[in-house]
């Protein structure tokens, strides 16, 4: 048994680097003992059925990347490979896109370009190697304004780093509110509030700016965790999941850019992992890459985003009662686990798995097993690291913000999956009265088994295991905490998308789905008129909508803006109509979107304010149909 190095370790924490000591009688904030015994006894359950298990398994091998690799490869996630290398005359797609960054943005992607172009000038490449330099130049010139209207911003360049570093008025990227002007983050919001409509990278350069920079460090125990919350927006919350697949990839270059401008103002350092190719699974159950999995539900049950055997195992262990004292906490029996695991790979897709043989400690110890045995973490090889590495950010806010845009970047079967683990734990955490797990004991036993990747050897884990387990067990507990928090996509990302769509749609003239639009638009004018038969109507008026449902009704309908009409009454007044296929729709299954204009498409929330929403894209065409259609 392997207990003896744990103790070792446990001990040994007292002397961490920080001076932090993490027993009971330092700060009520610190994590005690009692709740870090769960964590080690976590692990050394999990060491056991390894040891049992999978000798034969092979480790992930994280590659270590050349000079100027990361870089590179950070600038081909973020969609800017065309500034350097042989496509790097093609870049009109990265002169709309670079046009839309904000100063810390923009600085982020100027160093990783300066370390790139200095690599490929070192290794003495043949092809063309633009000066950064340039690169914004001609961005600024080519845009002369940037969102606001406002000249362009300052951006530092290794010659004017020195007088920049205490610029306070150069205007910078907006959309309806200028950052510099703005009171640093927590005056007009509170200290509880997240503002989303302020790049998070800004709100920490104002932050550091400012006298307010003392603040609380992160870390924390479950009294202790803020009740964050996000101010309500009136042009509607817009969580992941809203968007069209198009607008998403460019939430995810902007998330990575914005992570990565974070990172760089609090002075952390950003890596992302990279996984060598190693041979997996194709077909199975444990141990399966999660797109393979997938791929062969989905033959069963179409449309299916999480694994059938990750939800039947929690569907199992909810059918007990989550009010089992020790619900997660008790491993079960060892060998019956590892037994029923090969039963579950030999029966489970012909459906004749007896589901009645299987305690409800068993379940929880198949759930965590599955999360384990995964070939690459949950939390991805690229991200691993990136979602440890929270901890050491100075305050909870930023902490919070950090695992928001961690989110965003995650695939999307990896975030799905996460979201419905995260949605069940809280749902133990809510009978902690019976069960005896708070959010701290939940977070201590799942963090080993998120957190402790077999791929990345043992040897990165032991090293500093103590302050890596209370500082998992930490970022493990904010995302279970804030789990509506990170589903959302932040407004000034949302902003940027639709600022990209509007300049990228000026500079293409010939731009087809405009036409079509514009068409459409005079085809519906003409309808209406014939229809309503009123002067007025000659031209839509200004303040009416039009709200179609293509999928459910042939009649579209006009509706005046008020200040007060919001997205819900729009379903609503749609549903009362009771023609076509309206009559036997429910409430919750249709929604209003927003779609084309600025956006490729949005999902409405219900508290949507239609009136300003309308004035933030008055070119989107408004349509009612359920999630499927």
């Amino acid at each position: 048994r392997r207990s003896g190095q744990y103790t070792m370790n446990h001990d040994h924490s007292k002397k961490t680097p920080d001076g932090a000591s993490f027993d009971r009688a330092g700060s009520q904030d610190s994590l005690d003992e009692l709740s870090m015994d769960d964590y080690w006894k976590e692990l050394e359950n999990i060491h056991e059925t390894r040891g049992n298990n999978h000798e034969e398994r092979v480790a992930l091998v994280v590659k270590e990347p050349d000079e100027g690799e990361l870089e590179e490869e950070w600038l081909k996630e973020a969609g800017l490979s065309n500034l350097f290398g042989e496509s790097s005359g093609d870049s009109l797609e990265s002169v709309v896109f670079l046009s839309t960054l904000t100063r810390t943005q923009k600085a982020a992607v100027e160093k990783r370009v300066e370390t790139v172009t200095q690599t490929m000038r070192k290794k003495n490449k043949q092809h063309q190697i633009p000066d950064v330099r340039d690169i914004f130049r001609v961005q600024n010139d080519s845009k002369g304004k940037v969102c606001d209207g406002s000249e362009p911003s300052t951006v530092r360049t290794s010659e004017n780093k020195s007088e920049t570093q205490n610029e306070t008025k150069g205007p910078n990227f907006s959309l309806g509110m200028d950052e510099q002007k703005s009171p640093p983050e927590d005056m007009p919001f509170s200290d509880t509030d997240i503002n989303l409509e302020i790049p998070f990278a800004e709100q920490a350069a104002n932050l550091k700016d400012s006298s307010i920079g003392k603040m609380c460090k992160g870390g924390g125990g479950d009294t202790l965790l803020p009740n964050f919350r996000l101010p309500k927006d009136k042009t509607g919350t817009t969580k992941i999941g809203d968007l069209a697949p198009q607008d998403m990839k460019k939430v995810y270059s902007l998330a990575l850019i914005e992570l990565t401008a974070l990172y760089d103002i609090l002075g952390t350092e950003f890596k992302q992992q990279k996984a060598v190719k190693t041979k997996t699974k194709d077909s199975g159950l444990f141990g399966v890459p999660l797109s393979v999995l997938l791929e062969q539900d989905q033959k069963k049950v179409p449309g299916t985003k999480i694994p059938l055997i990750f939800q039947k195992l929690i569907a199992q262990i909810e059918e007990a009662t989550l009010e089992t004292e020790g619900l997660l906490r008790i491993p079960g029996v060892a060998t019956r686990v590892k037994s029923l695991c090969q039963e579950l790979e030999a029966k489970f897709y012909e459906g004749t798995f007896n589901w009645e043989n299987v305690k409800q400690h068993d379940a929880a110890s198949l759930l965590k097993l599955f999360i384990r045995e995964l070939p690459q973490p949950l939390l991805t090889v690229e991200y691993l690291k990136a979602f440890q590495d929270v901890q050491n950010l100075p305050t909870k806010k930023q902490q919070l913000q950090a695992l928001n845009l961690l989110v965003l970047l995650l695939p999307e079967a990896n975030r799905d999956t996460l979201k419905v683990l995260l949605e069940f734990l809280q749902r133990v955490i809510d009978h902690r009265d019976k069960n005896k797990m708070t959010l701290k004991n939940v977070a201590m036993v799942m963090a080993p088994n998120l957190f402790t990747f077999h791929g990345f050897g043992s040897k990165t884990i032991e090293q500093s295991e103590f302050v890596m387990a209370a500082g998992t067990a930490n970022v493990m507990r904010f995302m279970i905490q804030y789990q509506k928090l990170l589903w959302t996509i932040p407004k000034f990302i949302v902003n940027q998308v639709r600022k990209q769509n509007t300049e990228r749609q000026k500079k293409e003239k010939k731009d087809k789905a405009m036409k079509k639009l514009l068409k459409k638009m005079a085809y519906d004018r003409e309808k209406h008129e014939k229809q309503e038969k009123t002067p007025n109507d000659a031209d839509v008026p200004q303040g009416v909508i039009r709200v179609q449902a293509p999928h459910l009704s042939k009649v579209s309908m006009a509706i005046q803006l008020t200040e007060e009409l919001k997205a819900g009454d729009v379903v609503a007044r749609f549903l009362s109509q009771k023609s076509g296929n309206v009559q036997t729709l429910k409430k919750e299954e249709v929604f209003l979107y927003e779609i084309g204009g600025n956006i490729g498409e949005r999902c409405l929330d219900d508290d949507t304010y239609m009136k300003d929403l309308y004035q933030l894209n008055p070119n989107a065409e408004w349509v009612i149909k359920s999630k499927q259609s």
